[in-house]
């Protein structure tokens, strides 16, 4: 059961609830869970147990699992950590088939103790199936069932809503649902999902995907327990129309090592994770703030089909507000089109600001009429995907002309085939007026401060851009595949010449170049390949030659050639290492240096990368990841997502270069990712020149792993 579907509704739906570690100790949390079964009226039996004792909290107290009335169904296990693997086999003996361990000691630590416990907790939950929650978590929520098995005192709301949440830690999943309340936003199920051990992230998507009450779903995520699971459950709640809101842990490296110690497992790079898991449709919100305003919009409005902005404001203020939020978000407001101004012409009054956004002024404020066929307009407009409004939800009775409006725009919204959402000037406070109004507007999301909802907006954009069908795998040419085999026994760096080899079995090329043994054979070698030549060291152990000058440009004459090996040597010397030769190369420049890479992520796997190269990538980091594999659409969408693609399709009148010779190239190396599969750590091109027609590697270095 654990891992399913049917797991996960074992764990919110239980048939009854046996609570471990049961005791009279003033406040603690087998006392508080007790009490919020009970205060939120769940209906099946609870059974406190505790071997040595027989009565506790005024009624009886089971000392094993033989005494129980019947079998037992769902544990909450609030003893000690080497204790829960003896309990959970013993329970699951008697029928148990889900658990909630909120005990930690576990993987999040890393003492001999807990390193065992953690063992044997594993080998339990392979052996008996039993679908768990955490360890080290806070307990779970189910407004369907009237399940509250948390330990927090502070009074909840539960109803059936729109949304459920997972996130590995307790505190923030609590805190989401908090404040998406107070927006008028009910939460139906809430799971904390801890360490991780049985059941993960991915099983909680799949199974909140196939519920047909719920709209959002949002996910805390602290570290992937399984890439694959995760990402197939992501594509699934994608495919079903139901969209995955993540706040992840982990862009900084103090996040990363946060996450390891509260869930024991280390984060991958964000980078990585925006790719892989963007691709499966996923949508990563920024910070809590940024997830609550995602998940108003997407409870009330739908995905729009492009990124074309509209707005109508009674500020000129905000119209300028709006305007620098979206450049700074990278969004846009496009111009209106011939139609569209001259119906506005007829609606508005003179002095009223023409444009996009529109400043309706003084005329919106006091005709209803002329406020709704200036959104109809625009909502019109071919340009326009999203239409934003300036208003906020009434505090108080007062506003019949506010209402009447609100009330109206949500009838248009019911009928329109684009999004709207009212925006306010700042966040504020919603009252019980606001949200029994709010009730009446389905149709229309509110979204709060001109900031984050501008990146709101971009966040729920980028799902719409971003997503593509997985690509089915092309089937590498023997090639390829003979000399990936040539290098089953290696592991490590590989030096430059046997980088660039495999590099051309895939079909990316590089300069000629030919490797010398000696001072003598360079020069000879450089006289054949025609001058001016590079020179460099061949060593898997020197990968970055620059740092210890064993890269040498410019050399026009064997004499210069002559000299520049016997310097190559001796940085190799300074080094301590021992040279495999020094490659001769003939010196290209006539292109721009970009940068292809592939890295194997700790959490999401492989993730390939382009950007401008050489120093550039340092300085600028002009760069964008995306997951393999990659077919043409999304080669020539990855290289559009850098600034360095103005160059390639021919900046200020200057010609064009070869943006299909490096659309083929990144296919390339995404086949690499596949064929490779686990065997490749990771490939740096850079430069890779790319020409008015075709491109080379001018430097590759691959590293490889000893994984099968």
């Amino acid at each position: 059961m654990n891992g399913s579907r049917a797991g996960v509704e074992a764990l919110l739906n239980p048939n009854n609830i046996v609570i471990l570690g049961a005791t009279d100790r003033p406040g603690n949390w087998a006392q508080r869970v007790w009490r919020n079964l009970r205060r939120y009226n769940f209906e099946k039996p609870i059974y406190p147990f505790n071997p040595n004792r027989e009565a506790v909290w005024e009624t009886r107290c089971y000392r094993n699992f033989a005494e129980l009335p019947e079998a037992p169904d769902h544990l909450v296990l609030l003893i000690s950590a080497h204790a829960v693997p003896d309990a959970l086999a013993d329970a699951a003996r008697y029928g148990a088939r889900s658990a909630t361990i909120m005990t930690s000691g576990f993987d999040e630590s890393e003492d001999e103790a807990a390193v065992q416990a953690a063992s044997n907790l594993r080998d339990v939950l392979r052996e008996t199936g039993l679908a768990v929650s955490g360890p080290n978590c806070l307990g779970n929520l189910n407004a369907a069932a009237s399940l509250m098995s948390m330990p927090d005192d502070r009074p909840q709301r539960l109803a059936p809503g729109p949304v459920a949440i997972v996130g590995q830690s307790g505190g923030i999943v609590m805190s989401i649902k908090r404040t998406l309340e107070e927006r008028g936003v009910d939460t139906g199920i809430a799971v904390t999902s801890g360490n991780e051990m049985g059941l993960t992230t991915a099983d909680y998507i799949l199974y909140f995907a196939n519920r047909p009450d719920i709209k959002v779903i949002v996910s805390y995520l602290e570290s992937v327990r399984d890439a694959d699971a995760f990402l197939s459950a992501c594509r699934e709640a994608q495919a079903i129309g139901k969209p995955v809101v993540v706040v992840k842990l982990g862009v900084s490296d103090g996040g990363r090592a946060a996450a390891l110690a509260h869930t024991g497992r280390l984060a991958g790079s964000m980078e990585a994770f925006d790719a892989v898991a963007g691709a499966a449709g996923v949508i990563r919100a920024k910070n809590l703030d940024a997830a609550v305003e995602i998940v108003e919009y997407l409870v009330h409005a739908p995905l729009p089909r492009g990124a074309g902005l509209g707005a109508v404001t009674f500020s000129g203020g905000l119209r300028g507000m709006l305007l620098d939020a979206a450049a700074a978000h990278g969004l846009k407001f496009p111009p209106l089109s011939k139609s569209s101004l001259r119906n506005l012409e007829l609606i508005v009054t003179a002095g009223t600001v023409i444009g996009n956004p529109l400043d309706a002024g003084f005329a919106a404020l006091t005709s209803q009429d002329a406020y709704l066929r200036s959104v109809e307009t625009l909502l019109a407009d071919p340009g326009i995907e999203i239409l934003l409004l300036q208003e906020e939800l009434p505090r108080g009775p007062g506003t019949e002309r506010k209402e009447t409006n609100l009330k109206a725009v949500n009838a248009i919204a019911a009928q329109a085939n684009k999004p709207i959402a009212f925006i306010s000037m700042i966040s504020h406070g919603l009252t019980d007026y606001s949200r029994a109004l709010r009730t009446e507007l389905p149709k229309v999301a509110f979204l709060q401060e001109v900031d984050k909802s501008l990146a709101s907006v971009r966040a729920v954009i980028e799902r719409v851009v971003r997503v593509r069908p997985p690509v089915s795998p092309a089937a590498s040419t023997p090639k390829p595949k003979r000399h990936l085999e040539k290098l089953r026994t290696r592991s490590g760096a590989l030096n430059e010449v046997e980088s660039k080899a495999l590099l051309k079995a895939y079909g990316i090329a590089a300069p000629k170049e030919v490797i010398a043994r000696d001072e003598r054979g360079a020069a000879s070698l450089a006289k054949k390949i025609g001058f001016p030549v590079v020179a460099k060291a061949v060593s898997a152990a020197l990968p970055h030659k620059s740092d210890s000058r064993a890269v040498i440009l410019n050399l026009n004459s064997q004499k210069e050639v002559r000299a520049a090996f016997r310097r190559i040597i001796a940085a190799g010397k300074r080094a301590s290492v021992v040279l495999d030769g020094v490659l001769i190369a003939k010196q290209v420049t006539d292109g721009i240096e970009l940068a292809l890479g592939l890295h194997r992520d700790p959490e999401m796997g492989a993730v390939i990368l382009f950007g401008a190269g050489g120093l550039q990538l340092e300085l600028h980091r002009d760069v964008a990841f995306a997951a393999p594999l990659l077919d043409e659409a999304a080669a020539d969408e990855l290289i559009s997502r850098t600034r360095v693609a103005r160059l390639i399709d021919g900046y200020r009148g200057s010609k064009p270069f070869d943006r299909n010779a490096l659309v083929k190239a990144l296919i390339a190396l995404s086949q690499l990712a596949m064929d490779a599969g686990s065997r490749i750590q990771s490939v740096d091109v850079n430069p890779f020149l790319l020409q008015r027609r075709g491109g080379i590697a001018l430097d590759a270095l691959v590293v490889l792993t000893n994984s099968p």
